[in-house]
Parts: structure tokens; sequence; C-alpha cells
């Protein structure tokens, strides 16, 4: 079944159909909020959340629309979220630090993503940019795909993709030069 058919189902009442929404998501949510947040237990979180709100808004989506880059914006919304409550929680303590150093975070249950070196150089990325890449690169997302999900223009999606590349490629030149 395609997802506005599943959705269909799910606001008939069938709440069963919506497992069958997660089970097909779950694995990309997971990969969107872990590249945005970048620590495990607080992509789980917000991941949650997400799917919990997407079931309970399900009746304010318009079924002419793509679900999946309605629930990746809501998705994205709940990670901005989650980062504010963060960048709130540091401050609070007096502390300035805004996200958790990838180096902090314990190791992924999935050994082959905390193996990958790379990955660390995504935590110079802002989490705009970090979905960004993350979409264009994995999803295979367009500009306006992307737009769709960021809640902005197509043009404004196409500068931070295009500045969110030359900050890697620029980060890759300075870890092949050992300045990184």
């Amino acid at each position: 079944m395609k997802d506005n058919d599943l959705v269909r189902e799910c606001l008939k009442g069938n709440v069963e159909f919506y497992r069958h929404l997660m089970d097909r998501y779950r694995d990309y949510v997971m990969a969107v909020a872990l590249n945005v947040l970048m620590n495990y237990e607080d992509a789980q979180d917000v991941c949650q959340e997400a799917f919990l709100k997407a079931y309970r808004n399900l009746d304010k989506f318009d079924l002419q629309k793509n679900f999946k880059n309605w629930f990746y914006s809501l998705l994205y919304n709940c990670c901005l979220d989650h980062l504010r409550q963060r960048k709130r929680f540091f401050n609070m303590l007096g502390k300035f630090r805004t996200e958790t150093r990838i180096d902090d975070v314990p190791e992924s249950p999935n050994p082959a993503f905390s193996q990958w070196e790379e990955f660390k150089l995504l935590r110079h990325l802002s989490p705009r940019e970090r979905i960004t890449i993350y979409l264009w690169s994995q999803e295979g997302y367009t500009g306006p795909e992307i737009a769709s999900v960021l809640g902005c223009s197509h043009k404004t999606a196409h500068v931070y993709l295009y500045k969110a590349r030359e900050k890697l490629k620029a980060l890759l030149k300075e870890k092949k030069n050992g300045k990184l």
C-alpha cells in the first residue's frame, strides 16, 4: 500500500496501519534525527516523539501531498525543538555548549556507522546543513523537496545545500592536510 492509503486507513480508525508506516520509515527517520542531533539517545527520543506527533496530527495531513515530506518536516521541527531545549539546559547550568561533542557520544549500536570517521566532520555543520546534506546525499531529495521539509523556498534550500557542501569540502581538505 502507498503511504497515503495507509494514512486513509488510519483516519478510518484502523490504527494497525500506522504500524506499517512506522515500520516503513523507522530506519530513515532515525538516520535523519541522528544526522541532525548527533546523539543516539536523543535521536531515539525525538523519533518516538515525531511518530507520536504525526499520529496525533494525521487528520491535519493533506492527502494530496507526500506523506514522507510532511513527516520529515515534522521530524526536523522536533529535532530543532530538542536542540533548543538542550541549549537552554546547558545555558541554565552556566555552560555555553550548544551541542554534544561527537567524541562524547556513546558508541552507536550500528558498528558500521560508528566506524565512519568522516561522520565526525558533520559536527562542524549546523543542524540545518546536516539535514540538507543528508536528504540530498542519502535520500536523493531535490532542492524543492528539501525546501518542503525545511519550510523555505527551493532557492534557499539550494543555498543551504551549496554552503554545506562547500563547508564539507573545506573540512575534508583540512583533514587531508592534517589541520583537523
